[in-house]
């Protein structure tokens, strides 16, 4: 399967994800199938996330259009979860939010040198989804939460290290890599084409991140991280102060909640109400705008502060729905 909206960086499309899921459907039912490889057309990368710019129109309207999509796609997410077959997922160059869904959770998932693997949602003033909270509440220490609330992009070692993949192997394989899976099968082609990773940059950095971001609130985190002093501590302040607050408040309980939910599946409903939460707010539109229509950078947050976020406010986006997501 080829993502095939190289232009877009292959942003997932109602249209697209409804496809992925049909066809995944017949070919694990299909005994002529043994194996799914997924990569994205172009030379950018394997997906960008969603098409931000439509949850941007329907949340201007009635958010009608984006709650459809975000069900389809965290099915999708949890159908890839489950895929009874191998699923190996090209995770090469970006793989941002949605990339992530369609990726990360298949059960053999390789990535390169060029890879640059994100959970941005922030950024736009939305929340981590498609099963993102799932793996970044697992991965070691706080290395996840920091991912989470900075948005800030990770390498290919880092994503093994934080558990978002397994393989690696160099951009410049990945072509015969792909031919040696159609004709030998995952395991020979994993032999003959991964290597070693780098050393992950991020797990390096495991002290001072596990301390900094073991706060209650973010505020607490954006003091520890500023007390830590100049240097990868305070960068990573200096950009959580730029994202959304609410964004940033629910992002946290979602990524600590997450790590008390037993399956992927659970966290994926645990995202439909955060993400339909999202669409009746302020921020997801605000953060949409300023990034991606009028490009002026500068969201105007509301509330604007951390210290104007209240329990309530965060606990509104946990509430069921009347359409549930079930599996």
């Amino acid at each position: 399967m080829t993502l095939n909206r190289p232009k877009a960086i292959n942003s997932l499309t109602q249209t697209m994800v409804d496809r992925l899921s049909t066809i995944l459907d017949r070919w694990e039912r299909d005994d002529g199938v043994h194996t799914v490889v997924l990569s994205g057309a172009g030379e950018r990368g394997l997906c960008a996330g969603g098409d931000v710019v439509a949850v941007y129109h329907s949340a201007r309207k009635d958010g009608v259009d984006a709650r459809r999509f975000w069900r389809a796609e965290y099915q999708l997410n949890g159908q890839i979860g489950r895929f009874a077959k191998p699923y190996v997922a090209l995770m090469d160059g970006i793989v941002m939010g949605g990339g992530v869904g369609v990726s990360a959770h298949g059960n053999t998932r390789v990535v390169t040198d060029t890879a640059k693997v994100a959970m941005p949602e922030v950024g736009i003033g939305f929340i981590p989804d498609v099963g993102g909270v799932y793996l970044l509440s697992r991965a070691p220490g706080e290395l996840g939460l920091h991912a989470a609330l900075t948005g800030a992009p990770f390498s290919g070692a880092d994503a093994i290290a934080m558990g978002f993949a397994d393989h690696y192997v160099p951009h410049s394989e990945l072509d015969a890599f792909t031919q040696a899976v159609l004709a030998d099968g995952v395991e020979r082609a994993l032999a003959g084409h991964a290597i070693e990773p780098p050393p992950s940059d991020l797990a390096a950095q495991r002290d001072w991140v596990d301390e900094c971001y073991s706060g209650d609130t973010v505020a607490d985190i954006i003091a520890a991280l500023r007390a830590h002093g100049a240097g990868p501590a305070t960068d990573a302040a200096d950009l959580i102060a730029t994202r959304s607050p609410i964004s940033l408040s629910v992002t946290l309980e979602a990524v600590r909640r997450a790590a008390k939910l037993e399956s992927l599946e659970d966290v994926l409903t645990q995202d439909y109400r955060v993400s339909s939460a999202s669409v009746r707010s302020h921020d997801l539109v605000e953060g949409i705008r300023a990034q991606l229509i009028d490009k002026d950078r500068k969201p105007q947050w509301r509330p604007a502060t951390l210290a104007e976020v209240t329990v309530d406010d965060v606990e509104a986006y946990f509430e069921p729905v009347d359409d549930d997501l079930t599996f």
